[in-house]
């Protein structure tokens, strides 16, 4: 088995001519929460909860009606007007969890010598504070602070699971640059399409 991010579906290859690809940005998503499970941190358990939670309503939308929801722009137009918009708010939360995540590991690769801790805080202050109450930022609060050291986490990143050798550093950074880029993209797209929309009022 190939290091993490070769298992699993870049952000770099969701289709995004006519729309973001519901199903390719998903399966993305999916690799996303498995990336933070390299975290071993328990309290980041909370975290993958959300996102998890977050893509299962969008999914459930996708399933429900496939045809209206074949990119995300499709999917949250065709929900406007209904009462709950369960995809709609799902989605934006995601966006918003997958923002803070990208944030956090753009940070670290823009500076080698910042520690994980310090760059999920920072990217916490940035892009989710805002919308959690006092509970909520104690739970984040403990999770940051459990962030285990970048060593760690890239070696985990390098590593085969089946003991193959590891990836060279320099390859890695190069595709989770790339990995990261494609994915601010997508997100700074789906967060303006919100707001011109005006897609997020309420939630």
């Amino acid at each position: 088995m190939a290091p993490y991010l070769r298992t699993v579906k870049s952000f770099a290859d969701v289709n995004t001519e006519g729309g973001v690809d519901t199903l390719q940005f998903l399966e993305a998503s999916e690799g996303l929460v498995g990336l933070l499970d390299l975290l071993g941190s328990a309290p980041f358990a909370v975290v993958q909860a959300d996102l998890k939670g977050n893509i299962t309503k969008v999914k459930a939308r996708y399933n429900a009606v496939s045809e209206k929801s074949k990119t995300l722009e499709s999917l949250v137009e065709n929900e406007k007007g209904e009462k709950k918009r369960t995809a709609t708010e799902g989605l934006l939360w995601l966006l918003r969890g997958l923002s803070f995540t990208c944030g956090a590991l753009q940070k670290v690769q823009a500076d080698k010598k910042q520690e994980l801790a310090a760059a999920f805080s920072k990217s916490y202050e940035e892009n989710l504070k805002q919308f959690h109450n006092f509970v909520v930022k104690g739970i984040f609060s403990v999770a940051m602070k459990a962030c285990p050291y970048r060593v760690d986490f890239f070696a985990k990143l390098r590593a085969d699971k089946d003991g193959g050798p590891e990836a060279i550093q320099e390859d890695l950074d190069a595709e989770l640059d790339k990995w990261l880029a494609a994915l601010n993209t997508i997100v700074q797209h789906m967060q303006d399409f919100y707001e011109k929309g005006e897609y997020g009022k309420g939630f």
